[in-house]
């Protein structure tokens, strides 16, 4: 076994190999020479590519300027308003009701007196309100609110919590 560890391949073996291995560099060149070539012309493309992102940018941050502006207020200026009313919600019957449902009996109190007083069926409550009612998780609700109910001319309600101004 020794002498077969030994051994070195034929002549025929060796040249073989040889052949193998330039044919392998000379494949490993042509395909770096490629990839220059495609490097170089790709360089070229992104420069243009960068000028027309860097063009379109200012365009976008002009349109989203407005509409950071446009906050809840901006929208109570679009809507036209038929009616605008401060009420204050007494919220003493929740009470009665078991812990557990206490804060989702509120808002459809809520619902119900906007309705009742409003004379519309179609009431939007705002993330505002609603986050005052849930402030204190669904246990405790507050013993009472105030809010801004804005009608539409289409008979739209949209209650807003109320300002000191």
């Amino acid at each position: 076994m020794v002498e077969l560890l030994g051994e070195k391949p034929s002549g025929q073996d060796e040249a073989l190999e040889e052949e193998d291995t330039t044919a392998s560099v000379a494949s490993h060149q042509e395909s770096k020479e490629k990839t220059e070539e495609v490097g170089e012309e790709e360089m070229q493309e992104q420069p243009a590519a960068e000028e027309e992102l860097a063009a379109e940018e200012p365009v976008e941050k002009e349109a989203e300027e407005p509409e950071e502006a446009e906050g809840p207020e901006a929208e109570e200026e679009e809507i036209e308003v038929v009616e605008e009313r401060v009420c204050t919600i007494p919220f003493r019957r929740v009470w009665a009701t078991p812990r557990g449902k206490r804060t989702p009996r509120a808002s459809r109190m809520l619902r119900d007196f906007v309705k009742r007083h409003m004379k519309t069926d179609n009431v939007e409550i705002s993330n505002e309100v609603n986050e005052e009612l849930w402030a204190r998780s669904i246990k405790k609700p507050p013993r009472q609110i105030k809010v801004r109910l804005v009608k539409d001319k289409e008979g739209r309600v949209i209650v807003y919590r109320a300002t000191a101004a």
